[in-house]
């Protein structure tokens, strides 16, 4: 049984305002802040690091944190070459989920086990061009499948619907596995993803330049219940 989670991806963010930016997601209704990590390499883009993540986790308290006004789950992707390097800096700055892709390492189990050892939730990706079999001796140890509906490197891209096909055989296959969705995901497109079976969402423009964030959020939410719901999946 899995629940639907709305995660905005903080690289639509206003970065001069990154705090209050999420803060804003964050009373909107999302779930997860979905943060994305570029090293130049295998993807031909650089983003954020460790310091900034750091000092975001000082201004955002964890999903346990009963004192915390602004509160969320730190869901990391890792477009990393080594993610094996990265793993216990991310920890030390409040990840609380590594996802790391597929085409990045050559002992995927190995990395999974190495994550699960510092407490934190283990996930992984996959490219557009990369096969969703490769996933299959992978998903049991998993807590989350990413299926990536763009190029990773880049927001703002449109969104590819012929992916859709991975989702609907992980979710068969994996029924209480959360499965996310990442790339050009926003109302219009929010059904296709729902439908196949996605629970976990990545949405990035839709949500950070939106004038009503929580409409957005709410709508792209419910669209994914009704269809967990309808699957007999809804936690």
């Amino acid at each position: 049984m899995v629940k639907p989670l709305i995660a905005p991806s903080i690289l639509a963010s206003d970065f001069a305002n990154l705090g209050c930016d999420c803060h804003r997601v964050i009373d909107a209704g999302a779930d997860w802040l979905h943060i994305d990590v570029m090293d130049g390499h295998f993807v031909p883009n650089i983003t954020l690091g460790q310091p900034i993540i750091t000092s975001l986790r000082k201004s955002v308290g964890r999903p346990n944190d009963q004192t915390a006004k602004h509160k969320a789950f730190f869901d990391c992707h890792m477009m990393v070459e080594n993610p094996e390097n990265w793993v216990s800096d991310f920890v030390k700055a409040g990840a609380d989920q590594f996802t790391f892709h597929y085409e990045t390492t050559k002992n995927p189990l190995e990395l999974i086990k190495l994550i699960k050892s510092f407490g934190i939730k283990a996930a992984c990706a996959i490219k557009p061009g990369t096969p969703v079999d490769v996933l299959f001796e992978l998903a049991p140890f998993l807590d989350m499948a990413l299926v990536m509906t763009v190029e990773p490197g880049f927001g703002g891209q449109k969104f590819m619907p012929d992916m859709m096909s991975k989702v609907e055989t992980l979710r068969r296959m994996y029924p209480n596995l959360n499965i996310q969705v990442d790339g050009g995901l926003g109302k219009e497109t929010i059904p296709y993803a729902a439908k196949a079976g996605a629970n976990v969402i990545v949405a990035g423009t839709s949500v950070f330049t939106a004038k009503d964030p929580a409409d957005v959020i709410s709508f792209m939410k419910e669209e994914v219940r009704k269809e967990l719901e309808n699957k007999g999946l809804l936690d």
